[in-house]
C-alpha cells in the first residue's frame, strides 16, 4: 500500500513555493490511493511486487508531481490525466517479465554498469545486415566474436510505404515493419541477446508520427480530439508567425516546416518531412499516449531507448522551438516514470544541436548517454587539417560529464556529419567558423586539392551555405580513393587513418559504437538511386548492405596468413575491442588532456580507480618525434609498454610515432 503522509504539511502550505508543492504532491498521490489499490486487484499483482513499485513511486513522486504540474498542472483535466499516467506505470510494472525485473534490481544497484569498459556498441539496420529479427538472431555470435557488448537496431516499427526517413516515420509503435518480423521476434532476438550479454537498444520516436499513424487518421477523419495530438492549422497566420523564428532542417526537400493537407484542407507542423507529423506535447493526452508507446517497446526486453531528435519536441511561439525548457522537463518526466515503472531502462540523447545545447540533456535524471556528435566531427576535422588544436580545445572543457553518465562516442551513423563545432572554441585556436565549415565541406567532397575524401553532400542548402557530408567511414577516411588509384601506399594511409580513429573512439571515455559495416573499411553505396524511395536521401549512400561472403574470405586469409584489406581492418578493429576489454582505465569517463608541444598529436590520459593508460595518437602522414621526459612526468615512469603494439619506451630519449599511429601506454 502507498505510505503517504501530509499530515503536518498544510500548516506550512502557504509557506515556501517547495513547501507547497510538497503538500500538493502528498495530496494528490493520498487521493490516487483507491485508484491505484483498484488496479492492482485489477491486475492481480503480487504484494511484493505492488511493495517495489510503491517504494520507487514515493521515491520519484514529488519530482515528477513538479514537472508535470509545470508542464500541465493550468489544464481543467489536470487531475485526471495524471490519474491516468500513474495507472499507465503501474500496468506497466505489472506486464514487465520476472527477467526483467530481475535486471532492474540488478541496475539499481549497479547505477553505472554502462560504463564498464566493456561495454562495446554496433549500430545496423535489420534488412541490411540480416534481412529480418529472425536471421538477425542467428548473427548474435558474430557480434560477439566481434567484441560486441551493445546492439543499436536501427527503427524497426511498421512505417508508411515508400519514403519514410530510413524508419523514422513510424505508423505502429507495437508492430514491427512485416518485412522484418513480428513483435514476438523481437522478444526472442532481446531474450537471446540478454543470455549473451548483449543490451539491446532501440529508438524510440517521440517527436512526431506518419502521417497513416492511427492517431493521425483520425485526425484527418476529423476528430478534433486527434486534432489536438499535433500541430493543426486552417489558415497561414499562425503557422506565419511561428516561422520567422524557425529554421529549415531539409531545406532541399520542402521550404518551411508546414505542410498543407488536402483532405483536412489544413496546415500541418511537419519539422521534417511532409509525412512526419509533430506532436503536440502542450497537450497531456500525447505525454501519456507516448508514455504507453514506450512502456510497450520496454518490456519487449529492450535496455535502451535512443530518444529522437530530442531538441524539437516543445513548441513556443517566438523561439527556434529547440531546446526549450519544457523539453528537458518532458524527458526527465519520461526518466522518472521509467525509474518507477522500468527501472533498469536507460535514455540515451540524439541532439545534434550546438555543444552547449548537446551536455543539458546529459544527465542521471534525464538522458543517461548521449551521442557525442561534437568529438565526431572534430574527429574528422583533425583528419582533414592533420591538426588537433580544435579537437583539443574542444576536449579541454566538453568531454567531462555529470557522474552516471556516458557519452556514446562514434565516427559514423546512419546520419549525415554536420559540422557542429562551437565558433567561440574556433575562434579561441584562430579559427574562422564559417570559412572552416566550408572548407570541411570541400575537403570531405574531395573537391579540395589534396583531399582523400569521398563523400557526398547531403541537404546543401545554396542560399546560406550550409551542407553537411555523407559517405561511409571507409570512403571519407581515403580507402575509396586508393582502390580507385589502385595505391598500396594510399590504401595503407587510409587503413591507418581508420584505425585511428577507431583507437580514439575505444579509449577516450564512454561508450564507443561502430556502425556495422566499418569493421570490413565498406565503402559508398552508390546503388541506392536506383531504389525511388531512397534515390533522394544521400545518407542511404553510406548505408551499405552486409555482404556475408566477407567471413569466408576471413576464414580463408586467417588460415593462408594473408590478408586482404578487409580482413585486415576486421582483426585490426576486433583486437583493439579486446585490448580495451582488458584495459580497466578505459572505464569510465575521466579523462586529462596533455599538451605534448606537437599540433599533430593529441594526447591524454585515462584514468579509472589505481588504472592509468596514456593515449597518444599522429593525426598526420608524417612521423612525429616525442620528448620521453614528457611521456615520463604524465605517466610518472620511466618504461612504458604500447598494448597495441607490445612496444617498450624508454623515457629517457625522444621517440617517434610513425603516421597515423595510435599508442596506449601502460608503465611497465
Amino acid at each position: 500500500m502507498i505510505v503517504s503522509n501530509p499530515n503536518g504539511v498544510n500548516s506550512r502550505a502557504r509557506g515556501s513555493a517547495a513547501e507547497t508543492y510538497q503538500f500538493e504532491a502528498d495530496l494528490s498521490l493520498k487521493r490516487l490511493r483507491d485508484v491505484l489499490d483498484a488496479t492492482w486487484q485489477r491486475l492481480d499483482v503480487e504484494p511484493d511486487v505492488v511493495h517495489e513499485f510503491e517504494v520507487r513511486l514515493e521515491q520519484h513522486w514529488r519530482p515528477l508531481f513538479r514537472l508535470l504540474m509545470h508542464l500541465y498542472g493550468s489544464r481543467y483535466d489536470f487531475f485526471y490525466h495524471l490519474q491516468q499516467i500513474v495507472i499507465t506505470a503501474a500496468e506497466a510494472w505489472a506486464a514487465r517479465s520476472p527477467i526483467l525485473r530481475a535486471q532492474d534490481y540488478h541496475r539499481i544497484n549497479e547505477p553505472d554498469w554502462f560504463t564498464s569498459q566493456k561495454v562495446v556498441g554496433g549500430a545496423l539496420y535489420v534488412d541490411l545486415f540480416s534481412e529480418n529479427l529472425g536471421k538477425l538472431r542467428q548473427h548474435i555470435g558474430y557480434f560477439k566474436e566481434l567484441g560486441l557488448t551493445y546492439l543499436h537496431l536501427m527503427p524497426l516499427f511498421a512505417v508508411r510505404p515508400g519514403d519514410n526517413d530510413g524508419g523514422y516515420a513510424i505508423s505502429n509503435y507495437r508492430s514491427v515493419d512485416p518485412r522484418l518480423g513480428t513483435v514476438e521476434d523481437l522478444r526472442l532476438l532481446a531474450d537471446e541477446l540478454r543470455e549473451a550479454g548483449i543490451v539491446l537498444v532501440l529508438d524510440f520516436v517521440f517527436n512526431h508520427t506518419s502521417e497513416d499513424h492511427e492517431w493521425a487518421l483520425q485526425a484527418q477523419a476529423g476528430d478534433v480530439e486527434y486534432q489536438n495530438f499535433y500541430y493543426i492549422f486552417p489558415d497561414r497566420e499562425i503557422p506565419d508567425q511561428y516561422e520567422r523564428t524557425l529554421r529549415e532542417i531539409f531545406p532541399t526537400v520542402r521550404r518551411g516546416n508546414f505542410t498543407w493537407h488536402d483532405g483536412m484542407q489544413q496546415w500541418v507542423w511537419t519539422t521534417f518531412n511532409n509525412f512526419q507529423w509533430d506532436l503536440n506535447y502542450s497537450n497531456p493526452a500525447v505525454f501519456r499516449a507516448m508514455l504507453e508507446e514506450l512502456f510497450f517497446i520496454a518490456n519487449t526486453g529492450v535496455d535502451i531507448l535512443r530518444l529522437d531528435a530530442v531538441a524539437f519536441i516543445w513548441k513556443q511561439m517566438g523561439t527556434g522551438c529547440e531546446n526549450l525548457p519544457e523539453a528537458h522537463m518532458l524527458i526527465q518526466a519520461f526518466n522518472r516514470l521509467c525509474s518507477i515503472a522500468t527501472p533498469g531502462l536507460l535514455f540515451k540523447s540524439e541532439a545534434i544541436v550546438h555543444p552547449d545545447d548537446v551536455v543539458k540533456y546529459i544527465g542521471e535524471r534525464e538522458c543517461q548517454i548521449s551521442y557525442n556528435p561534437t568529438l565526431m566531427a572534430l574527429l574528422w576535422e583533425s583528419l582533414a587539417t592533420r591538426r588537433v588544436s580544435l579537437l583539443a580545445q574542444s576536449l579541454s572543457h566538453r568531454h567531462q560529464l555529470p557522474p552516471r553518465t556516458a557519452w556514446v562516442n562514434y565516427l559514423r551513423c546512419h546520419d549525415d556529419i554536420g559540422w557542429t563545432f562551437d565558433d567561440a572554441d574556433a575562434a579561441a585556436v584562430g579559427i574562422n567558423g564559417y570559412d572552416h565549415r566550408n572548407f570541411l565541406n570541400r575537403f570531405y567532397t574531395g573537391q579540395f586539392e589534396g583531399s582523400f575524401a569521398r563523400g557526398v553532400p547531403f541537404q546543401e542548402n545554396v542560399q546560406t551555405g550550409d551542407m553537411r557530408i555523407s559517405g561511409t567511414m571507409a570512403s571519407l577516411a581515403g580507402l575509396e580513393q586508393a582502390i580507385e588509384e589502385d595505391s598500396e601506399e594510399l590504401k595503407e594511409l587510409a587503413i591507418r587513418r581508420m584505425l585511428l580513429l577507431q583507437g580514439i573512439t575505444l579509449s577516450i571515455g564512454g561508450i564507443p559504437l561502430l556502425y556495422l559495416g566499418e569493421e570490413w573499411g565498406m565503402l559508398n553505396d552508390y546503388d541506392f538511386v536506383k531504389d525511388p524511395a531512397k534515390a533522394g536521401d544521400t545518407r542511404w549512400i553510406h548505408r551499405p548492405k552486409m555482404q556475408w561472403h566477407y567471413l569466408d574470405e576471413l576464414d580463408d586469409h586467417i588460415a593462408s596468413d594473408s590478408q586482404s584489406i578487409r580482413s585486415r581492418i576486421f582483426l585490426s578493429l576486433q583486437r583493439l575491442i579486446a585490448l580495451r576489454e582488458s584495459l580497466p582505465a578505459l572505464a569510465g569517463q575521466q579523462m586529462q588532456l596533455v599538451d605534448l608541444g606537437n599540433s599533430h598529436v593529441l594526447c591524454f590520459v585515462r584514468m579509472h580507480e589505481a588504472h592509468r593508460l596514456i593515449v597518444i595518437a599522429n593525426f598526420c602522414e608524417s612521423p612525429q618525434t616525442i620528448a620521453g621526459n614528457l611521456l615520463r612526468t604524465t605517466g610518472l615512469g620511466r618504461f612504458f609498454e604500447d598494448a597495441i603494439s607490445g612496444e617498450t619506451i624508454s623515457t629517457s630519449e625522444p621517440f617517434e610515432l610513425d603516421s597515423y599511429q595510435i599508442m596506449w601506454l601502460e608503465r611497465c
